[in-house]
């Protein structure tokens, strides 16, 4: 089987670098939030930089319909959203996909906490309508 390679898989390994230091401290079994907070700080450590709940804007046709927060912004180019469900699901994989567009970004990380080994919780989707 051939390995598929993904755009900025140095940046994305440092990422889930982080995110598995936190699931190895922590486990699985906390609410979103405690994952947040904790990946937030293992970010910091890491010197890794990142935006947390930076606001973009949906638009449709002339208008700006919301704005939607994702979890993390990284090195200004990687969308990080952190979940702690039973199985990460389509929906899941749709809401970063769709922010992924409506923010004009490439790469992003979908991370479920709530998983025994925390690779089998990481999806890296990718926005193909960017180039």
């Amino acid at each position: 089987m051939v390995r598929q390679e993904y755009p900025d898989t140095d940046l994305t390994k440092k990422i889930i670098g982080a995110a598995i230091e936190v699931h190895r401290i922590l486990g699985p079994g906390f609410n979103e939030n405690v994952y947040e907070e904790a990946f937030s700080h293992e970010l910091e450590i890491q010197k890794i930089p990142f935006i947390r709940q930076q606001e973009y804007s949906v638009p449709y046709k002339s208008i700006i319909t919301k704005t939607f927060r994702p979890d993390f912004v990284v090195y200004n180019k990687i969308i990080v959203e952190l979940k702690a469900v039973s199985e990460l699901d389509e929906l899941h994989e749709a809401q970063v996909l769709s922010y992924l567009k409506a923010a004009n970004v490439r790469v992003g990380l979908l991370i479920n906490f709530n998983v025994k080994i925390l690779h089998n919780g990481i999806q890296r989707l990718i926005n193909k309508h960017i180039k």
